[in-house]
């Protein structure tokens, strides 16, 4: 019986690669299909899928072989890689676009998460202490280097890390953190449409700035005219008045969803949706524990909150990130003394999350 209860659960698990592939592989197929018919560069897109694929992998393997050591390695190098590196950076400069204060938060917020699941994995009471005060010096460094949205990611995700530990059933969690996502982004698109209350729309707009808030615009009437395949990836720079009138402008609207949904088409944002979709039904069926998986849950909705705002999955070291993350939270722990998994995590007997 045991044997056979492994065997189903490795076929679930190859099922659930494969799945993964197809909507990868889709998420890079696309914006072929709409270059070759609208023109365009598809080649940032590509790359971020390869990213993720490639962050994903060794994430799965990291957090096989070395559960603990692999995510607390990868903590470190974010926290180093935003500190280091100066165009990533915030900082006080006016010449700095505004991708890049997204992309810190995102790295900065990915990097609280792969410690605080580092310290999930660990048995030793004093390195899981250790662990989190980690994850709490990521967050006090987001707010050195003026980052305020990633304080605010990295303290969120070390709270729900520790909030987990009470949590029975992953999925209404994981539930709870989609919803939060759809939020966001049905926000930066009523934003957009100016759908909202006047003063709530120019609280929001004071703290986007209102050049964000016509990229948005400019976006959405892109997706008006060019529902079916958008305008061609890589394009909207070219045809946005407001990124057109910028001296700084890197010509993306600094919305993930607005901007697949002006370059791609609809189909484009309904693949990104797909893909987001698909991890949290992989951490729903990983092997990893309740607090781990949540975890990583609560720093990919962190990442993909500031996304829906900000550009920062057009950077390469962000869409590594979250592969990364991902993978270790769905990897099944080979080393020696890891806890096992509770019955908790266990998909079947989770019957109250489906």
């Amino acid at each position: 019986m045991a044997a056979a209860g492994a065997d189903a659960d490795g076929e679930r698990r190859n099922g659930l690669d494969v799945a993964g592939v197809v909507v990868l592989g889709a998420c890079a197929a696309w914006p072929l299909i709409t270059a070759a018919v609208r023109g365009g560069r598809p080649e940032g897109m590509l790359l971020a899928v390869l990213a993720v694929a490639a962050g994903y992998a060794a994430g799965r393997i990291g957090g096989t072989l070395l559960p603990v050591a692999a995510p607390c390695v990868w903590a470190l190098a974010g926290a180093g890689l935003a500190v280091a590196v100066p165009h990533l950076a915030p900082g006080p400069q006016m010449s700095t676009p505004l991708g890049h204060a997204g992309a810190t938060a995102a790295v900065l917020a990915l990097s609280a998460g792969a410690a605080c699941c580092a310290a999930w994995a660990a048995t030793a009471s004093a390195l899981r202490i250790a662990l989190r005060l980690l994850a709490a010096g990521i967050a006090v460094t987001a707010a050195v280097l003026g980052s305020p949205a990633g304080c605010v990611a990295g303290a969120l995700v070390l709270l729900c890390s520790l909030a987990a530990v009470r949590v029975r059933r992953r999925g209404p969690g994981l539930i709870l953190l989609a919803l939060a996502v759809a939020g966001v982004a049905a926000t930066t698109w009523a934003v957009a449409r100016d759908a909202l209350p006047d003063g709530l729309t120019g609280s929001l707009e004071g703290r986007l700035s209102a050049h964000r808030v016509d990229l948005w615009r400019d976006a959405l009437g892109m997706v008006r005219q060019h529902a079916g395949l958008g305008v061609g990836p890589g394009r909207f720079g070219e045809l946005s008045t407001a990124s057109g009138e910028s001296l700084l402008s890197d010509g993306k609207p600094h919305s993930a969803p607005l901007q697949l949904a002006a370059e791609q088409g609809v189909v484009g944002a309904l693949l990104l949706a797909l893909a987001f979709g698909w991890v949290l039904y992989a951490l729903w069926r990983s092997p990893r524990s309740t607090p781990v998986v949540l975890t990583a849950g609560a720093a990919l909705t962190a990442v993909a909150a500031i996304s829906s705002v900000g550009n920062a999955l057009s950077f390469t070291a962000v869409s590594v990130g979250v592969g990364l993350l991902a993978g270790t939270a769905t990897a099944r722990p080979l080393a020696p003394g890891t806890p096992p998994r509770t019955s908790d995590a266990h998909p079947h007997e989770d019957r109250l999350s489906r």
